[in-house]
């Protein structure tokens, strides 16, 4: 286990292999699973306000569920996810032109629509992150529907660590992310 300032780091995360494999997957991760994406309260706001932005995406089944429940759903525990159709698909994915789920928000900040990318926990799977008193845990998340993206990240050599620069850097920023790679490669990147 790596430990940086608040965050314990799992070492599953610099020695598991991991590429989002989207055409063998399909994108089942919006649509696998009890509930919506989990959220972080300070998302909220965000859900609303994108939630106009992203209709044009999306199926009218996935508009009908986002204008009857709203953005989010608050669950029994406490804790808040993306609305979801019919317990299963998370509303905001919609289906490309190769039948693969993607992300509308993520869509519509690609398409200059939008400053919100996407919820932050889509965005660092399948690193999940809890609380554990006054630190955070980052776990990795073992998931048979991921299979296909850990035999192509074993296949093209990538951890899990580098295949989610990108998130990390926006979770916990540059200087967090540069000492976990020193950390774990004994190099600044």
């Amino acid at each position: 286990m790596i430990q940086i300032d608040q965050t314990l780091i799992s070492d599953d995360i610099k020695e598991q292999f991991f590429v989002c494999d989207l055409d063998k997957c399909k994108g089942a991760c919006c649509v696998e699973g009890d509930l919506g994406a989990p959220l972080e309260k300070d998302e909220l706001a965000d859900m609303e306000e994108v939630m106009e932005v992203v209709k044009p995406y999306l199926s009218a089944e996935a508009v009908a569920a986002l204008e009857s429940n709203g953005a989010y759903l608050l669950d029994e525990e406490g804790d808040f996810s993306t609305t979801t159709i019919d317990n299963k698909e998370c509303a905001f994915a919609f289906y490309d032109e190769k039948k693969i789920l993607k992300c509308s928000i993520e869509q519509a900040w690609r398409d200059g629509k939008t400053s919100i990318q996407k919820p932050i926990s889509c965005h660092l799977y399948p690193i999940r992150v809890a609380k554990l008193h006054e630190f955070l845990a980052l776990n990795y998340d073992r998931w048979h529907i991921c299979a296909p993206a850990c035999e192509l990240g074993e296949k093209l050599s990538v951890p899990v660590y580098k295949f989610l620069k990108d998130p990390l850097i926006r979770r916990f920023g540059q200087e967090w992310y540069q000492r976990l790679c020193k950390e774990i490669e004994g190099t600044q990147t």
